[in-house]
């Protein structure tokens, strides 16, 4: 596996160079992933939830960890290191999707969407897919890409489903 995160694509004549596509693979989630996947979420999640006014350092980390069930989630490695993670939860009639969380330097490359087609395509479960993500949050419009629509919202979450 190579990361190729230092070449630029090929590009026009004074076009801005745009980085390759990344080399990427994934694992199970172990119980001692917890506290680095809790810290990813709270670096992440920091600027929506200021901007709405909802940031707390402690309980951003907490609500992860009261609820990290390894063996709903995956570890995203490129070259071999952790650099995000995605849970899935199944439910009886449903399946929520939960986490889905990028270093900042591996953000903006194609991986969001990589991750979601591989989620979606490897699918033969007719249960829809539900998911809540906050107002404003550009991972919103990943998740539009990718055949969710609006269920419901408030003034902080969007809930999301695809059927």
């Amino acid at each position: 596996m190579t990361d190729r995160s230092l070449e630029p694509s090929p590009s026009a004549a004074g076009a801005p160079a745009v980085p390759a596509p990344l080399d990427w693979t994934l694992r199970p989630a172990r119980s001692d992933d917890a506290l680095w996947m809790a810290e990813l979420r709270a670096v992440v999640m920091r600027p929506d939830l200021e901007r709405l006014g909802r940031y707390d350092s402690h309980r951003v980390r907490r609500r992860f960890l009261d609820a990290f069930e390894a063996r709903h989630t995956r570890v995203v490695q490129v070259g071999g290191e952790p650099v995000g993670l995605f849970a899935v939860r199944p439910e009886p009639r449903e399946r929520w999707f939960e986490h889905l969380y990028l270093r900042s330097d591996v953000q903006g490359r194609g991986l969001g969407a990589q991750l979601m087609t591989h989620v979606l395509r490897r699918d033969d479960d007719a249960r829809p897919f539900r998911l809540n993500v906050l107002q404003g949050s550009a991972a919103r419009r990943l998740y539009e890409r990718h055949g969710f629509v609006v269920e419901r919202e408030d003034a902080v979450d969007v809930w999301m489903v695809r059927h």
